[in-house]
């Protein structure tokens, strides 16, 4: 299929250039509303995903958010940072046509059938089925603003425009208008996120955009009906913390939907390895991160945010899991750049590369008070806590004799982040076993020296945490022993 150059995904836009030939093509209107209650429909019937790459939503927060728009209501998403909040509100962008007509050179995006602002309703009057029209993609009928205390309404609905009036227009011509983003999104979807950072006074701007979906800009005696579904986004907290929202505002959104973070372990295992990015394009191909130590990342993530020492009200944002991954697979690609016997090695992330994210990760976690001075102690902890539980998970009940064995005469096995892949296996020697443990973390068939290493060193620090073998540390160095 050809591509349109604009739009790389997208179909030839439909032919009609004019009103005549929009009508002679049985072009029927419907509002945007309309318009994604039925596309939403078309997509249930036909068991296909509705808001893709949405992950652990399906069972709570999308019934809600899938009632809302068949009732065609404006929403409200509540919810702690870093829950996915913006990411689903993009995603309603699919639920629209592809392609709509509008005509052409109108600010607002005027149907063809409907101009509602005079600029359009004049050329209508005088053009009649020549009246030329232009097709825009479902991608730039989505608006995005990031509430903050600063905006005004000028941003939001609209103002004078001094160029416009320095032309020769008069004050009272509707056509000096600058409009905002909020009719520049006319048929379409605007978000307005973290919406209680928006000042009160500007809040009440939006009254009459959700109740009787018109605008009044300055003085004018203006009605233009908007044809808009409303978004917004909010976390709880901050309806004390830094502002509220009015009360009249949230009583016109017809829906309020509540988010929250991965309910079980695999969705958060399938939100890291969707979002995290450690390959890159090109010549690069970036780092191997093994499925345990995903795991890993996950199972640390869910303690951090369940301990006491967090603050709850603050969250533990899926930010926190992808960077985790993300620093965990940067590591192992430093690893291969500085020792030159690994430049050769295709860089696979280990368990010697995960403390180090401790002290960057530091800054996404708002401790309580109480436990100022002691971040890093505490994350410290919860990680070693998930290489744990992710070893009883993976290698509990697994006959590890064949690597216990290298330590039974006082044997010791050195390794740390600057030691390559390579030189791990040739100071282990050969283990007996090695695939059935490969295979139990998820690696099986694989034979690369970065995979085996990997495994190893895993197996390594959880006979350590389980007090089966030592462990001596410094300056990246890690000695285990008996």
């Amino acid at each position: 299929m050809q591509q349109n150059s604009q739009h790389p995904t997208a179909s030839v836009p439909p032919r009609p250039a004019t009103v005549g030939e929009l009508r002679a093509s049985g072009h029927v209107y419907r509002t945007v509303k309309q318009e994604i209650r039925e596309n939403l429909l078309t997509r249930m019937r036909a068991g296909q995903d509705r808001f893709p790459g949405i992950v652990g939503f399906d069972q709570t927060v999308l019934p809600h958010v899938e009632r809302a728009l068949l009732a065609g209501h404006d929403i409200i998403m509540l919810g702690e940072r870093g829950q996915g909040k913006t990411r689903l509100i993009r995603t309603m962008v699919g639920l629209l046509d592809e392609w709509t007509p509008t005509i052409d050179g109108c600010e607002i995006n005027d149907h063809p059938y409907y101009p509602v602002c005079s600029r359009c309703q004049r050329l209508a009057r005088e053009q009649g089925d020549d009246l030329k029209i232009t097709w825009r993609h479902q991608s730039d009928r989505y608006g995005e603003k990031l509430a903050t205390p600063d905006t005004s309404v000028g941003d939001l609905i609209g103002d004078i425009d001094p160029v416009k009036v320095a032309e020769g227009r008069t004050l009272g011509d509707p056509e000096t208008i600058h409009f905002g983003m909020v009719p520049r999104t006319n048929r379409g979807i605007f978000s307005l996120n973290e919406l209680p950072d928006l000042a009160e006074r500007i809040q009440v701007a939006l009254l009459n955009v959700l109740e009787e979906r018109d605008i009044g800009v300055r003085g004018y005696s203006l009605r233009l009906p908007l044809d808009v579904v409303l978004v917004a986004s909010a976390n709880p907290e901050d309806y004390t913390n830094r502002g509220r929202i009015i009360t009249p505002l949230k009583d016109r959104f017809g829906a309020e939907v509540r988010t929250h973070y991965p309910v079980t372990l695999e969705d958060e295992l399938a939100l890291i390895t969707q979002e995290a990015e450690v390959a890159w394009d090109g010549g690069d191909p970036g780092a191997e991160l093994p499925e345990h130590l995903v795991e890993v990342i996950a199972r640390f993530t869910r303690l951090v945010r369940e301990s006491p020492a967090a603050d709850a009200r603050s969250g533990v944002s899926a930010r926190f899991a992808i960077a985790a991954a993300e620093s965990t697979a940067a590591a192992a690609v430093r690893r291969t750049a500085l020792i030159a016997e690994a430049h050769d090695e295709v860089p696979v992330a280990r368990v010697c590369d995960l403390p180090t994210i401790v002290s960057t990760l530091r800054g996404k976690v708002e401790f309580e008070v109480s436990e100022e001075g002691r971040e890093e102690e505490i994350l410290g902890h919860l990680l070693r806590r998930a290489i744990a539980d992710t070893f009883r998970a993976r290698l509990g009940g697994a006959d590890l004799t064949g690597l216990l064995n290298k330590f039974a005469d006082g044997g010791t096995i050195e390794s740390g982040e600057l030691v390559s892949a390579s030189e791990l296996l040739r100071r282990t020697g050969e283990v007996p076993g090695l695939a059935k443990i490969m295979a139990r973390l998820g690696m099986e068939g694989r034979e690369s020296f970065g995979e085996a290493a990997a495994a190893i060193e895993f197996t390594l620090e959880g006979l350590y945490l389980l007090r089966r073998l030592s462990k001596d540390s410094a300056d990246g160095i890690s000695i285990y022993g008996q």
